[in-house]
């Protein structure tokens, strides 16, 4: 697990397994009046509250999480996001049992409408890996957040932003003050697109539009899986994604970096999700 602060308020903890990231975003209760002394570097705002972003997977970095936000002077989180239901993003709530989770109402629908389905895929994971966790995920009650709309932290305000397409749920955040857009299962450098759980090309692209009129608004990208991207490269892996699904089943090169066997049995996944076979 590795830990990299990509604005004083926004923290970005890239776990071992999967290249998934989770990200730690705190909202300082601003100052009142032209006196006020501004807060010192490494030290925590008077007010401030703090929520998670998705998850890590394996139990000793979410065991550690608690400490890392000690560490880095956030207060312990007042509340969780998921960018969508699949199982690992759901996993902050082993770290923050009591912490109240919030996701767009479309993950809501789907995490009711398919009851322990994310509990299902993590034990499969758990048994492929031989993972034994102190306790099972229990996701409790889950608050479905408004798309589009705004979540207050602290004074400040995370932006929502409907992101369906690669599922049927989906939601991407963007931490506008610190200029961070975390998007979910979009725009990995990593994994090339793909469609799960009522996904479907037309919705993907959409999303992707989307995000286009996002990323002027960011100076760092933060994928599902994969490392944190600048402005300039997102946009690159949004046209590769563009032209990967205009040309999806015909005879082409994958995008350069995403060419390996686990991306072309996506690739064979998609073709196949959509009646076609690869040429």
């Amino acid at each position: 697990m590795r830990a990299l602060a990509l604005h004083p308020d926004v923290v970005v903890v890239a776990g071992a397994v999967l290249g998934v990231n989770c990200v730690i975003v705190r909202g300082a209760v601003e100052a009142q009046g032209t006196g006020a002394e501004p807060v010192a570097a490494g030290m925590e705002p008077a007010g401030a509250e703090t929520f998670v972003i998705d998850s890590p997977v394996l139990p000793d970095e979410l065991d550690a999480l608690p400490t890392l936000l000690a560490q880095a002077h956030f207060p312990a989180p007042s509340g969780l996001l998921a960018t969508h239901g699949d199982w690992d993003h759901l996993l902050a709530r082993l770290a923050f049992p009591t912490a109240a989770l919030g996701c767009g109402e479309d993950t809501v629908e789907r995490l009711r409408a398919r009851p322990g389905e994310a509990q299902r895929a993590l034990r499969s994971f758990d048994e492929g890996l031989l993972i034994d966790r102190p306790r099972p995920l229990s996701l409790g009650s889950v608050q479905g957040l408004p798309l589009p709309g705004r979540c207050d932290v602290g004074e400040r305000e995370l932006e929502l932003h409907p992101a369906a397409g690669h599922t049927s749920d989906g939601m991407a955040i963007l931490i506008g003050w610190a200029g961070v857009l975390v998007v979910g299962d979009y725009l990995s450098p990593l994994e090339l697109p793909s469609f799960s759980d009522g996904g479907d090309p037309t919705a993907y692209g959409a999303t992707l539009e989307r995000l286009r009129g996002l990323l002027s608004r960011a100076d760092h990208v933060v994928p599902g899986h994969g490392p944190v991207l600048d402005c300039a490269r997102a946009l690159e892996i949004l046209e590769e994604d563009l032209h990967y699904l205009a040309e999806l089943g015909e005879a082409r090169k994958l995008p350069a970096g995403r060419r390996g066997a686990a991306q072309q049995r996506i690739h064979a996944a998609n073709l196949a999700a959509l009646g076609q076979e690869d040429l």
